[in-house]
């Protein structure tokens, strides 16, 4: 159905990778992802450009959330939460934007794709709307979609996903939940993967807390046909991530932990100094996406002094072990081709 020789699909990771990575898994045997959410129409079609190159498919990852209008009273309290660290670094508090750094998927992203044909388009916080959805399905793509509970497995199926990603609560990055924001009802990886192989017809791919080839064989044998890796490829040469991130994932035993305070949105990170000071889980952030903007600033300059203290630091929480592999490597590794 995906066209991969190996069970291994990479995951798609914002702001840490580009095509290479993608390319590099693909080669490899496995499936590799590109994150199409932060690409502006032009930045995307050079990628679908280079894809339509490839004898292999690219997973191409789109994000579904609802974008309402910043509630004014939301962003002047962040702004407000953030003024003592803008004076400590010396910094001016940049006027609030409208501006969306993570887009949600829209009919003229659909057109552009539909131009292109791609075989393989996977979806987080839900599905797209179901016109755009059956236009994506009608070029013979295969839909692929994550689910954090067993409630959202069943809701994709019957939605139109032909493969559900069990997200369990040990990825790295955002959460994909969408019919609820309890994090409670969310379950481990190789539960719901359990649980979602009982009661789904589609296929199950396992997506957290897979760091080694015992973690994929685990996941296979509850009930998942290929696993989804992410905070494995971090240290790997054709991926972008930060030095700054490199450093913080190679400390001994790094802990990690659910906050919003980075996009207003849980996703899983590194902890530092910015989650210690305002608890990982906050009330202060604006909606999902107006957190990140006013924090720009702030990582640079912190960034370019050599700290990490606003960075985000997405990683699962099983710590990486493949310092100084390759992409093509990581894959067989865990593939146990290698």
């Amino acid at each position: 159905m995906l066209d991969a020789e190996l069970p291994v699909i990479q995951a798609p990771m914002s702001g840490v990778q580009d095509e290479a990575l993608a390319i590099a898994v693909s080669e490899a045997g496995g499936l590799g992802s590109m994150p199409c959410a932060m690409l502006d129409g032009v930045r995307l079609e050079a990628a679908l450009q280079r894809f339509a190159t490839l004898a292999r498919p690219i997973n191409l990852n789109f994000f579904c959330h609802q974008v309402a209008e910043p509630e004014p009273a939301e962003v002047m309290r962040w702004h407000q939460t953030l003024e003592p660290y803008y004076l400590e670094l010396g910094l001016q508090q940049p006027e609030p934007s409208t501006a969306v750094a993570r887009r949600t998927i829209d009919a003229t992203t659909v057109d552009l794709l539909e131009a292109f044909r791609p075989r393989i388009v996977s979806f987080h916080f839900g599905l797209p709307a179901p016109a755009h959805l059956d236009r994506i399905k009608a070029w013979g793509a295969t839909v692929l979609a994550s689910a954090t509970t067993v409630d959202e497995g069943a809701w994709l199926e019957r939605h139109g996903a032909d493969v559900v990603i069990a997200q369990g609560i040990e990825a790295g990055g955002h959460r994909g939940h969408f019919l609820s924001h309890d994090l409670t009802l969310q379950l481990s990886t190789a539960d719901l993967v359990a649980r979602l192989s009982r009661s789904l017809t589609v296929p199950i791919v396992a997506a957290g807390g897979i760091g080694n080839r015992a973690d994929v064989l685990a996941m296979l044998a509850a009930g998942a046909v290929a696993v989804q890796p992410g905070t494995a490829y971090l240290l790997c040469p054709e991926a972008r991530t930060t030095e700054i991130h490199r450093t913080a994932l190679q400390q001994p035993a790094p802990a990690s932990e659910i906050t919003n305070l980075f996009t207003g949105r849980p996703a899983r990170g590194l902890v530092n100094r910015f989650m210690r000071d305002l608890g990982a889980m906050s009330t202060l952030p604006p909606a999902f996406p107006w957190t990140s903007q006013p924090l720009d600033p702030l990582r640079a300059e912190a960034e370019a002094r050599g700290v990490d203290d606003f960075s985000p630091l997405w990683s699962g929480t099983t710590p990486n072990p493949f310092l100084g592999f390759d992409a093509a490597t990581v894959t067989r590794v865990l593939a146990g081709t290698a």
